[in-house]
């Protein structure tokens, strides 16, 4: 290892440290989630590890423990995950074209909303892998290890204190949406239709699984949002 890459790894792992530290108290929540739908510790640990979103763990533990079936399942992390294709098509101009294939693929299956943003904003002409292997190393262990957790804690507290625990996850949601939605009144818009068009659809087709109907809701607002009010170029600065 050269004396650059055993830098930017270094770095990696410092930065990723508090990032992974948040991670388990994220994944602690969310294990309490998995516990509710029947999964064991090594379950939730696999299934974090291979999949770093909360959105999108959530999701799938909701349809699995009404017993959906796998297409649906996937359909809807799917669906809750699309962003990060965005975020890896960012980070791929970031890479030198002299960078292997088998390095895009393992920085993009770990590509978080948080990795992300401490990876672009860092400096230099190109993206070294190292400095992500790093993050990665601290922040992607934090979330399996929470979620394990998370899981293993529902035989220690009481009911009233898992309920409690359960809260931060939801916490978290609410920290992801309300920033955004302060600033741009079409973001928080699309939020007030969301919830208003969820409940409405549970009560008007509960035969409709909730999986299906989260995964109908999300293309419908966000496309319709897309084309009614797209975000134009010279808007990007006062938009984000």
């Amino acid at each position: 290892m050269t004396l650059e890459n055993r830098q930017a790894l270094m770095d990696g792992l410092r930065d990723g440290t508090p990032i992974g530290l948040g991670y388990f108290v994220v994944g602690f929540s969310l294990g309490i989630v998995a516990k509710y739908v029947g999964l064991s510790p090594l379950q939730g640990f696999v299934i974090s590890l291979l999949n770093n979103a909360s959105a999108g763990e959530f999701a799938a533990f909701t349809v699995i423990g009404s017993d959906a079936p796998y297409l649906e399942i996937a359909l809807i992390t799917l669906v809750a995950n699309a962003r990060y294709v965005l975020m890896s098509a960012v980070l791929s101009q970031k890479f030198s074209p002299d960078a292997p294939l088998y390095q895009r693929l393992f920085i993009g299956f770990a590509v978080t909303d948080e990795i992300f943003g401490i990876t672009i904003a860092r400096g230099g002409r190109w993206l070294n892998p190292f400095y992500n292997y790093g993050v990665m190393l601290t922040a992607l262990p934090g979330w399996s290890l929470g979620t394990a957790c998370g899981i293993v804690a529902w035989y220690f507290f009481s009911e009233a204190a898992v309920s409690a625990l359960s809260v931060a996850l939801y916490g978290m949601f609410l920290a992801v949406i309300i920033p955004p939605a302060r600033k741009d009144k079409i973001i928080g818009g699309s939020v007030v239709v969301s919830f208003l068009l969820s409940y409405l659809a549970a009560e008007l087709f509960p035969d409709v699984s909730a999986g299906n109907r989260t995964i109908i809701l999300t293309i419908l607002i966000a496309g319709a949002a897309a084309i009614l009010y797209p975000v134009k170029e010279d808007d990007n600065d006062s938009r984000h």
